[in-house]
């Protein structure tokens, strides 16, 4: 293992979610290369070493206790079934210790309990399971719970909402930390879209649901098959044979975001790639993925990354190499 792997330590604590926990596993443990590299050297721990309950019926057995947390980059705190089990105070000190000396803490699902048991989440926006959110509410008012999002990026603390959306925060914190080649190798690996617009507000129990599979999904790939082109709601309307309303009220129950501001995010998902896999001039990235000009791509990766176009091909270039 290269000493310059990023360490993961992933916290199983009783009444683990088996499928919360077996996702960052195999984001960040898996045992072969992403692209050429060994990026992230991962291990599961407990609250102490020995055998930790699960919600699925079986015990499970961890070789390391929380001192796995003392020299993590990042602790991974997947779901647990029963919130009403108390957290050890070791556990919660833990983590505030890990979080103070600047490791990144990272929830799935129901582990946001943990967190802000902890307090790492007072005052900070954060998402749980959207079944969970009332409980979450009472329990922690100081929280700026979202429950309709897939997950949040608080920087140093990232929550994600119910089960399945751990997929979609480890994938975006590889994407943070590698770029989005890295992210899609690892979303090719596990058989599943690099990145998924919307929030789990479209999951929530309706009175008359969505339709199964989506109506929308051939206007979608419609729309990825065209991004360099300018597309208004109403020809985005008049392809999926809706009327307009109509039309956006259905898109956003189907994908949980306006129809315009889902179109954006594909088209900086190919702005980046573009980026990371081709030497186009930053306008000339901007065109081809509908976002206009080098002056409009600038001011989108600032306001959603974080960071310039230039910068980010610098640093995910040479990541791709690495």
């Amino acid at each position: 293992m290269p000493a310059a792997a990023h360490r993961v330590a992933i916290l199983a604590l009783p009444s683990v979610v088996p499928f919360d926990l077996g996702v960052p596993v195999q984001v960040f443990g898996y045992p072969r290369d992403d692209l050429g590299a060994r990026r992230y050297a991962a291990v599961v721990c407990g609250a102490r070493r020995g055998r930790v309950p699960t919600s699925g019926g079986f015990d499970l057995g961890v070789a390391h206790g929380l001192e796995a947390l003392a020299d993590a980059d990042t602790i991974v705190i997947p779901g647990v079934d029963d919130t009403a089990l108390p957290i050890a105070k070791a556990v919660t000190r833990a983590l505030a210790e890990a979080h103070a000396r600047g490791a990144r803490l990272v929830s799935i699902c129901t582990g946001a309990f943990v967190l802000a048991e902890a307090g790492l989440l007072d005052g900070r926006a954060a998402t749980t399971h959207w079944l969970d959110a009332p409980e979450f509410r009472a329990r922690y008012p100081r929280v700026a719970l979202d429950p309709d999002v897939l997950y949040v990026d608080e920087g140093r603390v990232l929550t994600s909402a119910g089960i399945a959306s751990g997929i979609d925060l480890c994938l975006h914190v590889v994407r943070r930390d590698h770029g989005a080649a890295v992210a899609n190798a690892v979303a090719r690996r596990l058989v599943v879209a690099p990145h998924r617009s919307g929030g789990q507000a479209q999951f929530v129990p309706r009175p008359v649901a969505a339709p199964r599979g989506g109506r929308l999904e051939g206007t979608r790939a419609w729309l990825l098959a065209r991004l360099g082109e300018p597309v208004t709601v109403a020809r985005m309307a008049a392809h999926a044979d809706m009327p307009l309303r109509t039309f956006a009220r259905r898109f956003r129950e189907e994908t949980g975001a306006p129809p315009l501001h889902w179109l954006l995010r594909q088209r900086l998902l190919a702005a980046q790639q573009l980026l990371e896999e081709t030497d186009l001039s930053a306008g000339r990235v901007a065109e081809r993925c509908g976002i206009g000009s080098a002056v409009s791509l600038r001011a989108h990766f600032r306001r959603e990354l974080g960071t310039s176009p230039l910068a980010y091909r610098r640093a995910f270039r040479a990541g791709l190499r690495a």
